[in-house]
C-alpha cells in the first residue's frame, strides 16, 4: 500500500535504521544522507519516510511531505555551505530518467559548476 515501509526497498530500510547511511539531518517526515556514489562534492538524498515509488505519487498523496523535502533540501544546502554558490534539487522520475531506488526521493547537488542542461 502506497505509503506503507516496502520490505523490499532500500530507502525504508534506510529510514527503519536496518540498512546504515551517513545521515546528516532529520525530521519528522524526512531523511537526508549522503550518496554512496556522488555525482557532485556534495550530493545528498532528501526522502520522504513515507514510501512512494516517486515524487509524482508522493505530491499526489502528501503534498505537505513534497514541500518539506523541499525545505530540508535548502536546509542541507545551507548547512554543507553550497547555498551561496548555487545547487540543484533534481527528481529522477522513472527508470529511463535514471531513477534506480523507486522510493521518492530528492538529490541536492552542489560544490562544483552545474551546467545546463545536465544530459
Amino acid at each position: 500500500m502506497a505509503g506503507e515501509p516496502q520490505a523490499d526497498c532500500l530507502f525504508c530500510k534506510i529510514v527503519s535504521g536496518e540498512v546504515p547511511a551517513t545521515v546528516v539531518r532529520e525530521t519528522d517526515t524526512t531523511v537526508a544522507f549522503r550518496d554512496i556514489n556522488p555525482q557532485a562534492p556534495t550530493h545528498i538524498l532528501v526522502i520522504p519516510k513515507v514510501h512512494y515509488p516517486d515524487a509524482a505519487s508522493l505530491a499526489m498523496a502528501e503534498p505537505q511531505i513534497t514541500a518539506d523535502i523541499l525545505r530540508e533540501a535548502g536546509v542541507v544546502a545551507a548547512e554543507e555551505k553550497i547555498d551561496g554558490t548555487g545547487f540543484r534539487v533534481v527528481f529522477n522520475t522513472g527508470s529511463g530518467a535514471g531513477q534506480t531506488v523507486f522510493h521518492a526521493h530528492a538529490h541536492v547537488l552542489g560544490g562544483r559548476g552545474l551546467n545546463w542542461p545536465p544530459g
